[in-house]
C-alpha cells in the first residue's frame, strides 16, 4: 500500500485528481450507486432545472461495459499520460496556467456538447490535451500498435483514423483535435507568432490559489517562430511513447 500511496503522490496535482475523480465517478454508475443519468450532460435538467453538476460530472463519467471497457482504459492511459507530461514540463511551476487551459479546454467541450447534444465529455477533452502535447513535441517519435512509429504531430489524426476505422467512430477524436488546436493557438501561435495579446493568461485570483513554483520540468518547450530541432528524452510507455529523432 505504501508503494501506491507513493506513486499515487507523486503524480503532478491536477492529473492526479483528474484521473481519481474518472474513475470514482465511472465505477459509481457503473454498479449504479448513483444512476448515471444524472452524471451525463443534458441540456433540459442544465438549463430548466438548474442541475449545474452536470457539465463537471460529463467530464469524469464515462459509462463502463463490455463494448467500452477497453476504451475507458485507454483514455484512462492517455489521460494519465500525456495530462501529466505536460503538467511536468511545459506548465512545470506553473499551476495555474494548466489550471486555466484545462478550465478553457472544459468549456470548449460543454459548449459544443450542448450545441451537439454530447453527454459524455471524456473523449475530446483529453484529446484536447493530448493534442497540444503532440504540437509541443512534433518531432518526438512515437510507437503505436504492431510496432508503427511516426512524429507525435501525427498521433491524434492516427487515433481519429484508428477508432474511423474500428468503431466507425471519429467524431469525438475530431471534436477533441479542433479543441486542441485552438487551446494551442491561442496559448503560443497567436502570442508568439502573431504578435497578439496572451488570451489564455490565468487571472489573478487563481495565481493566488494555485501559485508559481520554482520547479522547472525536463522536457516540453513552447514553440518559437523559427523553431530548432533539439533531441531530448521523453518518458512514456509502449504505445504513445517516444523519443526524438537522433535519440538513441
Amino acid at each position: 500500500m505504501s508503494e501506491f500511496n507513493d506513486w499515487y503522490n507523486s503524480v503532478p496535482f491536477f492529473t492526479r485528481y483528474w484521473l481519481t475523480f474518472t474513475i470514482a465517478l465511472s465505477i459509481i454508475g457503473r454498479f449504479g450507486v448513483i444512476s448515471y443519468y444524472y452524471f451525463i450532460l443534458d441540456y433540459y435538467p442544465f438549463i430548466h432545472q438548474f442541475q449545474i453538476w452536470r457539465p463537471i460530472t460529463a467530464l469524469f463519467y464515462y459509462p463502463i461495459g463490455p463494448s467500452t471497457g477497453f476504451h475507458f482504459l485507454i483514455n484512462c492511459y492517455f489521460l494519465y499520460n500525456y495530462s501529466q507530461r505536460l503538467e511536468l514540463s511545459m506548465f512545470a511551476g506553473k499551476p495555474a496556467d494548466y489550471f486555466y487551459m484545462l478550465l478553457f479546454n472544459w468549456l470548449c467541450c460543454v459548449i459544443i456538447g450542448l450545441l451537439v447534444n454530447l453527454p459524455i465529455l471524456m473523449d475530446p477533452m483529453v484529446l484536447s490535451v493530448l493534442y497540444v502535447w503532440c504540437q509541443l513535441n512534433k518531432d518526438v517519435i512515437v510507437s503505436f500498435w504492431f510496432g508503427t512509429r511516426f512524429k507525435a504531430m501525427y498521433l491524434p489524426w492516427v487515433l481519429l483514423a484508428f477508432n474511423l476505422v474500428i468503431s466507425g467512430g471519429g467524431v469525438m477524436e475530431l471534436l477533441g483535435i479542433l479543441i486542441g488546436h485552438l487551446s494551442f493557438f491561442l496559448l503560443f501561435k497567436y502570442p508568439q507568432e502573431f504578435g497578439g495579446p496572451a488570451l489564455l493568461t490565468p487571472p489573478a485570483f487563481l495565481k493566488q490559489l494555485f501559485p508559481d513554483t520554482r520547479y522547472v520540468g525536463g522536457f516540453g518547450t513552447a514553440p518559437q517562430s523559427r523553431p530548432t530541432a533539439r533531441p531530448g528524452n521523453v518518458f512514456g510507455h509502449n504505445w504513445g511513447r517516444g523519443q526524438t529523432l537522433g535519440g538513441n
